[in-house]
């Protein structure tokens, strides 16, 4: 089987990438949040693309050679709060169940470095659920590394 590869999302990837996104809550949320305002927040964001694109936006899709999905990846380009500058931040990944262990998820990082590249950003962030380990995992061997924690406390 080949590397996956990664191509710019078309208007017909709307229904693979909110399919995909369901799973986004499977590694079991928070107590304070649900599995169902995860993934609506998540279709809502994505959404919100595929109805008015923005140029500091993308949603990369991985493909194996028969061009089957494999998963996807929305890419922003925020300001930095310390340095002032923008940078790559993977928004959203999700790869498909089917797809799972096939390198989608790595050929989607390393798509990310090449988009933050192609801009001129000299880093690329993103945010992981603490509990999410199996993410954890992968974006640690892509090179990532914490930076900070965003702790939460559920107000009566």
């Amino acid at each position: 089987m080949s590397r996956p590869s990664v191509r710019t999302a078309r208007p017909d990837d709307r229904r693979f990438v909110l399919e995909t996104a369901a799973r986004l809550a499977e590694f079991g949320p928070p107590p304070w949040r649900t599995r169902e305002e995860i993934v609506e927040g998540e279709v809502r964001t994505l959404n919100n693309w595929f109805d008015r694109p923005r140029p500091d936006t993308e949603i990369l899709i991985a493909v194996d050679d028969r061009g089957e999905r494999l998963g996807f990846a929305m890419m922003e380009s925020p300001t930095d709060y310390f340095r002032r500058t923008q940078h790559g931040h993977v928004a959203i990944l999700a790869v498909a169940a089917s797809a799972q262990g096939r390198g989608a998820g790595g050929a989607l990082l390393r798509a990310a470095d090449d988009w933050s590249r192609s801009r001129g950003f000299a880093w690329v962030t993103l945010n992981v659920f603490h509990g999410n380990m199996h993410a954890r995992e992968v974006y640690a061997h892509s090179g990532y590394l914490p930076e900070t924690l965003r702790y939460f406390k559920p107000l009566d």
